[in-house]
């Protein structure tokens, strides 16, 4: 996305599928598409200060991986350049005039005071997770019971073990439950010192170690990335972590639904 100051609204005809909220100067650049086959051409529909990334709604059922890949690749390509408010996917309204009145001028006020606090900011998620190599060792090494389990299970062999089996699993899972609060907990710990807005996630794997949204200010970006790098240094391939980012923040804002 690229910004330029503009009071019109980019007019479309028919329903409109809606992207999400960002300041009226934002202008959509040439080659930005949306969900469709082919890919919805962005319009932009403005209401004062603020406005809202649109395409027409394709002659399709929407939902496929494209199109949740295309509203994602938008919403975060825009919020690397300019404060956006993401809509959830497939939020649709009737067509430009129901956008402008009904979702941004009932919701003025809200959204504009949302974008000024996102403005130079965008989210970025930390993702951490164990290594099996490493991490299961470490639980049986701190835990004699879980050890002597997995022993019981190599001498009677594993058809025969079925309730050492469960009451293993049982105990590397809360084992790295506890783990994961801990070490999530480091993580956050060390991002809110340094002033960033920091949100827990759900774990989306048994062998999470760490998933939190941080919304942070763009020219910030590389003072994460070291604190970052310093945590990975001590956990010394312990814990494989990822950066994602920047992206709309889903974390941090009211996904407001439009209403049709």
């Amino acid at each position: 996305m690229s910004t330029a100051r503009d009071d019109s609204t980019t007019r479309t005809s028919g329903g409109l599928y809606v992207y999400g909220i960002v300041p009226a100067d934002v202008e959509p650049q040439e080659h930005a598409t949306g969900v469709g086959d082919p890919p919805g051409e962005i319009a932009v529909v403005r209401h004062g200060e603020i406005a809202a990334l649109v395409s027409d709604i394709p002659d399709r059922p929407l939902g496929t991986p494209e199109d949740l890949t295309a509203h994602a690749e938008l919403l975060d390509g825009s919020a690397a350049v300019a404060p956006v408010l993401p809509l959830r996917f497939g939020a649709v309204m009737r067509g430009a005039e129901s956008v402008a009145e009904e979702l941004l001028g009932a919701n003025l006020d809200e959204f504009r005071s949302a974008l000024e606090q996102l403005e130079g900011r965008a989210q970025f998620v930390v993702k951490g997770r164990y290594s099996e190599q490493t991490i299961l060792p470490e639980v049986l090494a701190e835990n004699p019971e879980a050890d002597r389990l997995r022993e019981q299970i190599r001498a009677n062999g594993p058809d025969a073990a079925r309730d050492a089996r469960m009451a293993l699993g049982e105990h590397i899972y809360h084992a790295l439950e506890a783990k994961r609060a801990a070490d999530t907990r480091r993580v956050a710990d060390a991002l809110e010192s340094l002033r960033f807005v920091v949100s827990a996630r759900p774990p989306t794997n048994d062998l999470d170690a760490v998933h939190l949204a941080v919304l942070v200010e763009l020219s910030r970006q590389a003072e994460l990335e070291q604190a970052l790098s310093e945590l990975i240094a001590q956990w010394d391939g312990r814990v494989e972590v990822e950066l994602l980012g920047p992206m709309a923040a889903y974390d941090f804002v009211m996904k407001r639904e439009p209403e049709g």
